[in-house]
């Protein structure tokens, strides 16, 4: 295997640089500028009645099996935690309490468990489904697990006595293996009604399309269920249906599928040698929140092993991953509740006083609701304080600010300075339409001149493949304010990107504690 990441003709890592300096990593070089001038208008063409038909029978959020899984470790440990503690308050409550000793060692039990049911593999979806066959493997690591446990309780004089520990124990049997047997359940069910699932799309038709679909369906732990297939080529090199599968429309179309459909992988069916139209692919389909897979299984590849996945035993060739998947979403959104709700506690004082101040020096509402774009390119509402005058606001955003714009009142020029307008977007975080930190949501008809952003810079969509921000990285490195031109829309678009490439919990606390201090900047804040 060599150590290269070079397949027949595809070098991986060339791709991704390639689209990388298209998308934004070069943004306003001679090489964005002339992809820009040579590719076709971004936004995608209208999608076809058939498709869009399709496309609304999967309109509902699926369940990420990782996901399910990491919630259900932790409910094991939940499980095994309260037993214990209950058994041994009930049995012996002087010996718990007020011994926190005692607690640390259940807990510390619980997680041993979790770790042995891990090594067991009994976190893996088929044994999760087969909860008779994975008994013995639960019972065996739960036991390894209790007699650890307990050697380190003895080390430390900190023992139980033996009823209240053969009690923990038992019931510990009864409720791993009951709990799985309800999962299970749970997963047939899941699996039937489209929760539990990975959406998936078939770039490329012809028999590379029908061997993917079969090498799939063979493989018995397989998660992903196949929506249809888009290929630009006519029905004589392109069946309208591949091995029971739907053509649903060509290759601009399926951007558009992808959106409305909550497509979570797009596998790419075409030779590892057609470079170029691979290449060409990737560049109109890496603006979508999913990930972006090459079907390496009928091909003598050679690449690094953390250059692809598997799905059973089918090959994947990782051209690109889903931005925030799985734990880093939760962990973002866990961020962005707790923060944005002790600011509401903090600033509610000073949003009073706006509403207050907008009320008594302007006619209408307090609050300006403006549509512009959210994640994975939807249409959301974003609150403000007003800062225009009423019969004069443009809710389209067609018409950017300007320095000493007559639209704006006395007190919508502070606010707007201040950044105090943009304070409501808490409720806006809450609700998950928005995160603290994150590419700024545009109007949905934001232009600069008579041009959108999207005709200016190619990879301008690629900036909603994550949800919006109150701030975001390229506000707190000189980027805000008015779009009044090209270069400052592509670097606004490039900063985007680099946020979505190189996101992190420190990155967003980073971001977050250097906003007030970058707002003292106020040159093109009007």
């Amino acid at each position: 295997m060599s150590d290269p990441a070079q397949h027949e003709g595809l070098d991986v890592d060339a791709l991704r640089r390639s689209v990388s300096d298209v998308s934004g990593g070069a943004a306003g070089g001679e090489q964005a500028k002339a992809f820009e001038r040579n590719s076709s208008d971004a936004r995608a063409p209208e999608l076809n009645a058939f498709a869009r038909q399709i496309a609304e029978q999967f309109s509902n959020h699926s369940q990420s099996p990782s996901l399910l899984i990491g919630q259900f470790r932790l409910l094991e440990i939940l499980i095994l935690t309260a037993t214990g503690l209950a058994v041994g308050l009930f049995a012996a409550p002087d010996a718990m309490f007020p011994h926190l000793l005692h607690v640390g060692l259940t807990l510390f039990g619980a997680v041993l468990a979790m770790l042995f049911l891990q090594v067991a593999d009994t976190y893996q979806i088929p044994l999760l489904r087969a909860p008779r066959r994975a008994a013995p493997r639960v019972l065996a690591a739960w036991l390894a697990a209790f007699a650890l446990q307990q050697l380190v309780a003895q080390l430390i004089d900190a023992r139980l006595p033996l009823p209240s520990l053969g009690t923990w124990f038992g019931f510990g049997c009864v409720l791993l293996v009951t709990v799985r047997y309800l999962l299970a359940f749970g997963i047939r069910n899941w699996s039937r009604n489209g929760i539990m699932e990975r959406r998936a799309v078939i770039v490329g038709g012809g028999q590379p399309a029908k061997d993917l679909a079969r090498a799939l369906e063979q493989q018995p732990d397989n998660d992903i269920r196949i929506c249809g297939i888009f290929d630009d080529r006519g029905s004589a090199r392109s069946p309208e249906v591949v091995a029971g599968y739907p053509k649903l429309g060509t290759f601009g179309e399926l951007v558009e599928f992808a959106r409305l459909a909550r497509i979570d992988m797009l596998i790419i069916a075409l030779p590892a040698t057609a470079e170029q139209r691979i290449l060409q692919l990737v560049k109109k389909l890496w603006v979508l929140p999913v990930d972006i897979r090459l079907a390496a299984h009928a091909h003598r590849l050679r690449f690094r092993p953390r250059a692809y996945s598997h799905v059973g035993a089918v090959p994947m060739l990782d051209i690109f991953d889903k931005p925030l998947r799985d734990w880093d979403s939760v962990a973002k959104r866990i961020f962005d509740v707790t923060f944005s709700a002790l600011m509401l506690v903090v600033f509610w004082p000073v949003m009073i006083g706006c509403v207050i101040a907008v009320k008594a020096t302007s006619k209408g509402p307090a609050l300006f609701v403006q549509k512009r774009h959210g994640f994975n390119n939807e249409v959301i509402d974003v609150l403000k304080f007003r800062s225009m005058y009423t019969e004069l606001a443009d809710p389209t955003a067609k018409l950017a600010v300007t320095r000493k714009d007559p639209r704006v009142t006395p007190v919508g020029r502070f606010l707007r300075k201040s950044s105090l307008d943009e304070l409501p977007q808490l409720f806006n975080v809450l609700r998950g339409e928005l995160s603290l930190v994150g590419p700024r949501p545009h109007a949905v008809q934001a232009q600069t001149g008579n041009r959108k952003y999207v005709d200016v810079a190619e990879s301008y969509f690629a900036r909603h493949r994550v949800k919006p921000g109150v701030t975001g990285w390229a506000q707190i490195n000189g980027l805000r304010g008015e779009l009044d031109s090209d270069d400052k829309i592509r670097a606004r678009t490039a900063y985007d990107l680099d946020y979505i490439e190189n996101w992190s919990l420190w990155l967003d606390l980073k971001i977050l504690a250097l906003t007030p201090i970058r707002l003292f900047n106020t040159e093109n804040a009007y």
